[in-house]
């Protein structure tokens, strides 16, 4: 049998009396319930993107590409240790993974977890670059990264070209999902549509009607979808765009943005930047004097934002997250994984590990349901609608366009004295049901695309 990539001839030959010693060594280790029928293997399937090559020994290999340089740094790492600690929990078949994904046992089919990091610096071409070697050099099964949306299209474009499964960390993009989704791309992460349909109805009730607002925005695909889609979902309640400063991604200096937010006359100020970007920028805004004029809004919460720029600055500061670590009061498994993720690393989670736990956790239970590798399979677990167990309750791919279905949570900055601990940031306002906030599946241009 035959491995091809893109559409090319490898030259890589899987026999057919491998695959049927691995499945033999599956069945005497006694890795599937009693009664449960062995998964089909390769050898009644075509060969595609990197099936069978990747799964036919006791390993198989992921993939991972994080910022660990540059403005979403800090993220980026976080997000890594958030992957880490689900590849740790499926290995060892964790009560915490069990209960996202059932029949896990210890690893994935009962094959190991392995995995590769790669520094993406947030640009896309590295990021591809370096998933193009795991796939090819390490025939991963799987790739994850993100944290910048413009690597997440990116690597959208790679997994269906490669036939690899994509599952996304943080991206904020509505095009992720949108005109640049994939058959073989999922997100489970809140994005700028869901975050401005979620937080606009709170913010006009706080500051009302016909607000002025000035925008900062990040030069790239996650900036404008997330503020067109702030402007859509205000334009009803008369808010207008005074400015609309628009800055590359990385800037070193936001005075000149700033100054011209400062003249524009705005009542508020909503800040769309991301990463280090957003801490300089919210920073140089107070120096200069914009915030004591204009009230800041921040429509999708930053990681460490409030550690890194002070909680002085983030009071009573309005924003959409996905997680927070205080919903452990509501929801058991994130008492689970707020405790593990402490546990282990010595801080309370941020929303970013979160995510990145919870893409590994899924993608294990897809697996396990399908039986199999087989990439068309297991997409079409995801595409099945089943609800699943999450640290936010239960939730659901869309089948149409690969958007996990999920909570938006509203949440508010705790000024200082009220904090109850150093790591007690924000108040968590409302935790809304995510399918009222979400467009229609079609309505970003999404096309899947093929399965094989």
């Amino acid at each position: 049998m035959k491995k091809t990539i893109a559409g090319q001839d490898s030259g890589f030959v899987v026999s057919r009396r491998k695959l049927l010693q691995s499945a033999a060594g599956l069945a005497g280790g006694a890795m599937l319930p009693a009664g449960m029928a062995l998964p089909a293997f390769a050898d009644d399937k075509p060969a595609i993107g990197t099936y069978p090559a990747g799964s036919s020994g006791s390993s198989v290999f992921i993939g991972i590409t994080v910022p660990r340089t540059g403005t979403y740094a800090v993220q980026g790492e976080d997000e890594l240790k958030g992957y880490e600690l689900a590849i740790e929990h499926i290995n060892s078949g964790h009560e915490l993974i069990k209960k996202i994904s059932p029949k896990t046992t210890k690893g994935v089919l009962g094959k190991e977890l392995k995995y590769g990091v790669a520094d993406s610096a947030a640009k896309p071409n590295e990021a591809v670059q370096a998933q193009q070697r795991f796939i090819s050099e390490n025939k991963a099964m799987m790739i994850t990264g993100g944290t910048s949306s413009a690597v997440a299209v990116a690597l959208n474009k790679l997994a269906q070209r490669e036939k690899v499964l994509f599952v996304c960390g943080i991206s904020g993009s509505n095009d992720t999902t949108g005109k640049d989704c994939v058959r073989y791309g999922f997100r489970q992460s809140f994005y700028g549509q869901t975050a401005a349909a979620a937080i606009s109805p709170t913010l006009i009730k706080t500051f009302g009607k016909n607000m002025k607002v000035a925008y900062l925005t990040p030069d790239y695909t996650y900036g404008h979808t997330v503020t067109k889609s702030m402007q859509d979902n205000t334009a009803a309640a008369g808010w207008t765009t005074i400015t609309n400063q628009i800055s590359p991604l990385g800037a070193p200096d936001f005075s000149s943005y700033l100054l011209n937010v400062a003249n524009s006359g705005a009542d508020l100020l909503i800040n769309v930047n991301w990463g280090h970007d957003a801490v300089l920028s919210i920073q140089q805004a107070k120096q200069f004097g914009v915030l004591d004029k204009q009230k800041l809004v921040i429509p999708y919460q930053v990681p460490f934002l409030a550690r890194e720029v002070g909680q002085a600055l983030i009071e009573d500061v309005y924003a959409c997250t996905s997680f927070w670590w205080t919903m452990e009061d509501k929801y058991p498994l994130a008492k689970m994984f707020v405790a593990e993720f402490e546990k282990k690393y010595g801080y309370k989670p941020e929303w970013g590990a979160n995510t990145c736990y919870m893409q590994f956790a899924m993608w294990a239970n897809a697996v396990e349901t399908a039986g199999t590798f087989y990439p068309p399979e297991v997409i079409k677990v995801y595409e099945s609608g089943a609800k699943l167990q999450s640290t936010s309750g239960e939730v659901y791919f869309r089948p149409e366009d690969h958007q996990l279905v999920r909570p938006c949570v509203i949440v508010r900055g705790k000024k200082t004295a009220a904090m109850k601990s150093k790591e007690d940031h924000w108040e968590v306002l409302d935790i809304l049901p995510g399918e009222p906030l979400m467009q229609k599946p079609d309505a970003f241009g999404c096309k899947l695309g093929d399965y094989t």
